[in-house]
């Protein structure tokens, strides 16, 4: 069964943290990454609680589950760039940890929401 409100999904509001951590950390990188690595992890990361609230709007349930999908997409997609950023330093370990783990509590709510889904 699908959830009423999409703001109730635990999900969804961890989403929403993990992309405002994603845009706090991003201030820091360099000035000539803002149209590059900067722009396109923050697109990546709104990308993922948007996806739930658009598939919980959806009529069908199936229609719900191509758009968590879509969500885990982007959130391997926003691990990737951060991953990377890392590499190049513009990200250290310390402030790194957090979001890291925003990352896998998102990707573990996505599965548990499309297997209850599946139910």
């Amino acid at each position: 069964m699908k959830p009423q409100n999409f703001k109730d999904l635990i999900a969804w509001q961890k989403s929403m943290d993990m992309a405002e951590a994603v845009y706090a950390a991003t201030r820091g990188f360099p000035k000539e990454e803002l149209y590059g690595l900067t722009s396109q992890v923050r697109r990546a990361a709104v990308s993922v609680p948007s996806n739930i609230a658009e598939g919980q709007a959806r009529f069908s349930t199936a229609e719900f589950q191509k758009f968590l999908s879509i969500s885990q997409g982007s959130r391997a997609e926003v691990e990737t760039q951060m991953l990377l950023a890392q590499r190049l330093g513009y990200i250290t370990d310390e402030p790194m940890k957090p979001i890291l783990a925003l990352l896998l509590e998102v990707k573990r709510l996505l599965h548990g929401l499309q297997n209850s889904l599946k139910n």
